[in-house]
């Protein structure tokens, strides 16, 4: 093992020895290097009269770039076009950091990591499951989640997803079943590895205070048995909660110190939250209840992370982490968060209100939403692929077809006055292929 990875690893166990037993082989074995990069800091330092280190061009005392690069863009080549730190910028690590609290009241208090920059949440996920899962470990999921969780994780890396229903027959949040397979995987591994995804993509549900307040209570339960918890927030979607009785706040911000033997980890990014999907800035975050001193044992998760970045992709866009930070600082800021979120939520409301029109019962039956960007319809007796490929080409309208008999409307995507029409053409379509099974029969 690397001597400082072997260093990382004894802040960690100073801090909190049961986050060591956690990561992976990977993750243990993990370290930011010094080498190049240490040094090229250093002489960004102190080289006054020449450094010969950065792997950039320059020229005339600048950064060598194309016009045609630069024409209409309004940051310098510094702030734009050079490598950032694998860690992210600083600046906007310690923005984001403050926003987590403003934004997380139960975090007051409490200490947590700097978040760290990742090229969007997708990588995001990517560096998690590289740094705290080894091939064979179990992740525990809803049955409807984001598909790319399966190509992240069990695909590329073998860990193995396991699924519970994720509503109850009464149409809340499944905690039984999710707190079932969590005291399972802890009674034979030791540990458990759960993936919280509110809002939720596909279904769009966020998670009551009630049932976050069970929830919370049953893995502090187990916690406090001596088993290992990893609990993952992906909260891709935090902030478009459109209902009173939803937790708005992410549940991370409730683990971050809960217990010795729980690791809160928080994925989430500028992506949907500040509707920059291209540029690609997410960020990682951790907590959890550390002896001691913090900022050791938390520097030493940073630089495991940064390390696993480094390893990966090096680092995400500096352009797109500028972007991002300039507009925090913006005083519009926080207005044009509430403005689009005010949006989104008359979509939602709109939605909820075609619905209500029981013309639709006997096509389809909708799953529980209340947050974020989507929605999912279960049919009753017409197949979700035959139909999604049968709106596309008849009526131009494209769904996402989920499973069997699930589709996904995205009403993040579609104007005020597009819903009630959307859903009368989705029952039109199962109504024209309903008469095309009848003529086969026939």
């Amino acid at each position: 093992m690397n001597p400082l990875a072997e260093q990382l690893n004894a802040a960690l166990a100073n801090g909190n020895p049961k986050a060591l037993e956690l990561l992976s082989s990977v993750g243990q074995n993990l370290f930011f290097p010094k080498g190049i990069l240490s040094q090229s800091a250093e002489a960004k330092e102190k080289a006054h009269a020449i450094n010969a280190t950065i792997g950039i061009a320059r020229e005339d005392g600048g950064i060598m770039c194309f016009p045609s690069v630069m024409d209409g863009l309004n940051y310098s080549p510094e702030d734009s076009l050079t490598y950032a730190p694998s860690f992210g910028i600083l600046e906007l690590r310690k923005a984001w950091q403050t926003s987590l609290f403003e934004k997380n009241p139960s975090l007051k208090g409490k200490t947590v990591s700097l978040p760290v920059v990742t090229c969007g949440i997708t990588h995001a996920i990517s560096v998690f499951a590289e740094t705290w899962c080894n091939a064979g470990d179990t992740v525990i999921l809803p049955d409807m989640m984001w598909g790319n969780y399966n190509l992240i994780m069990n695909v590329r890396l073998g860990i193995r997803l396991r699924h519970y229903p994720i509503f109850t027959p009464e149409g809340g949040f499944n905690v039984e079943g999710m707190m079932e397979l969590v005291r399972d995987e802890a009674e034979k591994t030791g540990k458990a590895i759960v993936l919280l995804n509110f809002p939720q993509n596909p279904t769009g549900y966020a998670i009551s205070r009630t049932e976050a307040d069970t929830l919370i209570g049953g893995i502090k339960k187990i916690a406090e048995s001596g088993k290992k918890i990893l609990v993952v927030t992906d909260d891709a979607y935090f902030g478009l909660f459109y209902e009173e009785e939803t937790l708005k706040e992410s549940l991370f911000a409730h683990f971050a110190d809960l217990n010795e033997n729980i690791l809160a980890i928080k994925l989430d990014g500028a992506t949907k939250e500040n509707y920059v999907w291209g540029l690609r800035v997410g960020f990682m975050t951790y907590g959890t209840k550390v002896s001691g001193e913090t900022a050791p044992f938390y520097e030493a998760l940073e630089r495991k992370t940064a390390g696993c970045i480094r390893g990966n992709i090096s680092n995400a866009s500096h352009l797109g982490q500028r972007i991002v930070l300039r507009s925090m600082q913006d005083e519009r800021y926080s207005a044009e968060h509430g403005l689009k979120h005010d949006i989104l939520q008359a979509r939602a409301t709109r939605v909820k209100e075609v619905l209500k029109d029981p013309a639709y019962a006997d096509a389809f039956t909708p799953y529980p939403f209340n947050a974020g960007y989507f929605m999912c319809v279960r049919l009753n007796d017409v197949e979700a692929e035959k139909l999604r490929v049968h709106l596309l080409e008849k009526y131009g309208v494209g769904l996402i077809a989920l499973g069997k008999y699930d589709i996904r409307v995205a009403f993040s995507c579609i104007e005020e006055n597009e819903v009630k029409p959307l859903f009368d053409i989705l029952l039109q379509g199962i109504q024209d292929l309903r008469n095309a099974e009848l003529s086969l029969k026939s």
